[in-house]
Parts: structure tokens; sequence; C-alpha cells
């Protein structure tokens, strides 16, 4: 563990962390030939294994079967009422179904690539030769994926000429595509997911527990599509298909970047070290060294170092911001508020409504500083688990909202700039700092689980911007806020009021 003067290190570890994303994102040519010998190894062992054949078999030739069973009853029984339009929304969800269902068998193949072989003592001969972490990772995952895939094709295949025989269906050209790319793209993530809690449990036991995060959501996303394809808006599914693929590309750097051969013969049990993990987080967040804990002027001085190492993360969430408002500007355009409610944005009815305002300022402190941090804490926790993608759209949805009003003000025939002087300018030029850093400094921890410092695990990365963003947001974040809550309640009605002639 670092002292806590190493926080004026030269290069940062966000930039380290980009810098090692860019140079190891894509694989070189010598990785993927000899990531397709490991695939071809563990694919022939595989269809020799007659457990993992009659699944499949059966999963290829059963399932599209019952499906086109139930397709053909649907369809004779919509027509006696002649709602032929909701069968022709169902059966495609149905062909989705088919593809789907032997890709969720890939979690077992999947699971077992690592921890399986584990325990069977059969992985130390493959984790010897001189494969890099990346090749022996990419071979397995690649070889947990071609078997389940190849029979979701299969299926599909025997479905759709299942159905042209019997019902006379066939799928657009767009809709096959989509369907195509939605399966394989959910195969990937299946097996990316599964793969990385292999190659980072002790046990198969664990592993299949594990699973539950991987099949519960791609569940939920099954019903997201059967939602947007009953609804008939297959347009939808290309952004659906765009945010899959970068799950999937994230999964799997996630997974090359944190497999480790020798921690995984050396990890025996998990054990849930609550005081090593204080220990960490409690030393990086006080600043503590061997010679004690530093005096506040130190403190604040090693805090206000790490701001340096968020120039990255500062860079993406100003984009974030400038596009936040872009977006707020083109809903607005898009979707205009009623004549009525237009009518409430001029001057002197926004002089009459701060007025009615007067009796609540003295609470109002407080409650903008409540929401605020609130905010803060939502985008941090949320970020945890979406690798910082809500992080960044919470902080994008307040300035969209601002943008979206001020388009209101422009539809109205209102000077909108005149609104942000007196309503919004007074106030954020200490509030938008101050949300940048706390939220640069989440990106900053969230993005650890993607690609940990190589210089440490990726659970001491992982608590030491942990203990960074708390230290942000409690000695800068949170004092720069309750200054700007303070003059949003009493400076910002004044200017607003002096704007508009109050």
């Amino acid at each position: 563990m670092e002292s806590g003067d190493s926080c004026c290190s030269p290069v940062s570890d966000s930039e380290l962390i980009i810098m090692t994303a860019i140079t190891t994102l894509l694989p070189r040519k010598n990785d993927w030939q000899m990531a397709f010998i490991v695939t071809r190894r563990e694919v022939r062992d595989a269809f020799r294994d007659w457990r993992i054949i009659i699944p499949i078999f059966l999963l290829t030739l059963a399932f599209p079967a019952l499906m086109n069973f139930t397709a053909g009853r649907m369809v004779g029984f919509v027509e006696e009422y002649g709602a032929d339009i909701i069968a022709n929304q169902l059966i495609p969800f149905l062909l989705l179904v088919v593809g789907f269902f032997p890709m969720s068998f890939s979690l077992v193949i999947a699971l077992e690539t690592f921890v399986g072989e584990k325990e069977r003592k059969s992985l130390e001969p493959l984790l010897a030769t001189p494969l890099t972490n990346m090749q022996l990772y990419m071979g397995k995952m690649m070889a947990s994926l071609v078997p389940p895939l190849l029979a979701s094709y299969a299926g599909m295949t025997v479905y759709l000429i299942a159905l042209k025989l019997s019902v006379d269906w066939s799928p657009t050209w767009q809709l096959f595509v989509q369907t195509l790319l939605i399966t394989t793209i959910q195969g990937f993530i299946m097996v990316a997911g599964a793969v990385i809690i292999s190659s980072q449990t002790t046990s198969v036991r664990a592993a299949n527990l594990l699973a539950s995060f991987i099949i519960i959501p791609m569940a939920l996303l099954i019903q997201f599509e059967a939602v947007a394809m009953f609804w008939g808006n297959h347009s939808g599914l290309w952004w659906l298909i765009f945010g899959l693929v970068l799950t999937a590309l994230v999964l799997m750097r996630m997974g090359t970047a944190i497999f480790n051969r020798e921690e995984l013969l050396g990890r025996d049990i998990d054990q849930i070290r609550l005081g090593w993990m204080w220990q960490q987080f409690w030393t990086r967040f006080s600043g503590k060294s061997e010679t004690g804990y530093p005096n506040p002027v130190a403190w604040y001085r090693q805090t206000f170092a790490i701001l340096g190492q968020l120039r990255v993360p500062i860079v993406i969430m100003i984009l974030a911001l400038i596009g936040g408002a872009a977006a707020g500007v083109i809903v607005g355009r898009m979707y205009v508020l009623p004549a009525g409610f237009q009518a409430e944005l001029r001057g002197d009815n926004i002089v009459r409504n701060l007025e009615q305002l007067e009796m609540l300022v003295g609470a109002l402190p407080y409650v903008i500083l409540a929401q605020n941090v609130r905010v803060l804490l939502l985008m941090a926790l949320l970020g945890v688990f979406t690798f910082g993608v809500l992080s960044i759209l919470i902080f994008m949805l307040p300035i969209g909202l601002i943008g979206y009003i001020a388009a209101q003000f422009a539809l109205a025939g209102q000077n909108p700039y005149t609104f942000l002087l007196g309503a919004i300018l007074p106030h954020a030029v200490i509030e938008i700092p101050a949300l940048l850093i706390a939220a640069a400094a989440a990106l900053r921890w969230h993005i650890t689980v993607i690609s940990p410092p190589p210089d440490r695990t990726l659970s001491e990365g992982f608590l030491i911007a942990a203990a960074d963003f708390v230290r942000l947001l409690l000695g800068v974040a949170v004092p720069l806020l309750v200054i700007s809550a303070f003059v949003e309640a009493y400076v910002t009605p004044q200017a607003l009021l002096h704007m508009y002639g109050g």
C-alpha cells in the first residue's frame, strides 16, 4: 500500500488506466493465432462429450419444433378473430427465443472453462504453456461460444424453414439481420460474463450461484425485446444492438484485464477480509503514512493533488455536459410545451411565482444541498454496477433539463439567455465545478473494474479509487455545494428578479 504522498505521482492513475486500456484493447495477430489453437482444442474435446452434444442437439431440433407448433396454433387462433397483426408481431419474438435458448446453454460451458478444470486438476498443464494470459483467455472464451452459437444458428434455420412450410411466414431482411445480431451479441455477453466469473471464483458451486447475475439481466432484456417487437418498433432495435455491442466490448476488455493465471492457481478459497478492506480504504482516505496522519493542510494538499489524476475523466464529463445541453435543446424543440405552460415563462409571471416562494427561502438551502448530495451518491452507486454508464447519464440529466427549459423560453418568444444569466449562472459557477469534480472521481472509480491499474490488484485499485472519490466528495465537492446552495437560495432569486425587472 502506497503512502498518502503518492497522490502527487507524475502520471495519474486514471491516465495510466486509459493508456493501458488503449494499448491492450485490440489483440495482436499472434494473439489471435494462439487463441485459435486453444479454441480448436477445446471445441474438439467438447464435441467428443455426449453430455454436451445431446442437449445441444435436442435444443436445435426439439425446441424449434415446439415454437413452430406454438406459432401455428397462435396464427390459427387469431385468424378466427381477425387479429393477424398480433401473430405477425409475436412470431419474430419466438424466432428470438429459439436463438436465445441454445445460447443460454453457453453459460454451462463457460462457467466450466477455468474453475471446472481447476477442480478436476486438468488446468495446470494448460497454464504451464507459453501462452499469454490474453491468448489463453480469448481461446477459452471463443471455445465456450462456438458450440452454443452453432446450435443457435441451426435452431433458427430449422424454425424458419418450418414456419415457411407450415404458415408461409418469412421475416424481412432487416428483422432477420437484427435477430441474428441480437442472438450473437447476447451470446458474447453471456459467455464473457460467465468466463469472468469462472476465472475469479474458486468452485463450480460459487460460479453457478453467481451466474444468476447474468441470467436475470438477460431475461429482463428478452422481455424488453418482446415489448419492442410487439410494438413493431424494429428500427429502435438498432440502438439496442449498439448498446449490446458496447457492453460486450466492455466485458471482454474487463475479462482480459483482470485474468491472471498465477492468481487462479494460487487462490484456494475466497474470503471477505473486511479488516483489510477497511485498512486499504482508510489509509488512502486519511493520507496515513509510516510517520502518522497528515495535518489538515497537508491532507488538503494531497486531496487537491488527486485532481491532477482526473484530467481524462473531467474531459469525458465536460463532453457529457455539452452533450446533455445539446440533447435538452433538441428534445425541447421536438416536444413543445402547451401554450398555457409557455405563458408562465413570461417575465411578469416569473416574478410573481418567485414572490410566492419567499416563505420557503429559509429551508431552501438545505433542500438544495440534500438533493445535490443525493444525486451524487446515486450516481456513484449506480455507476458501480454499470461501469460508469449510469453515472454519466445521471450527470447529463440536470443540464439536459436546463437545455430543454431554455428551448421552451426561445419557443415562447422569450430570451433564453436572460433566463440562464438570472436563474442558472449565479450558483452554477460554483455548483457545476463541484459536481464535475465528484462525477469525474466517480467515473475514475468505476473504470477501475474494467481496467485496474497494472501495479495493483483489482480489489486494491477499486478500494483506492473509492477512497479518492469519498475524499474529493467530502473535502471539495460538499463544501462547494454548501456555498452553492446558499447562493441559489438567496442570490439567484434576486438576480432573476433584477433580470426581469421585479
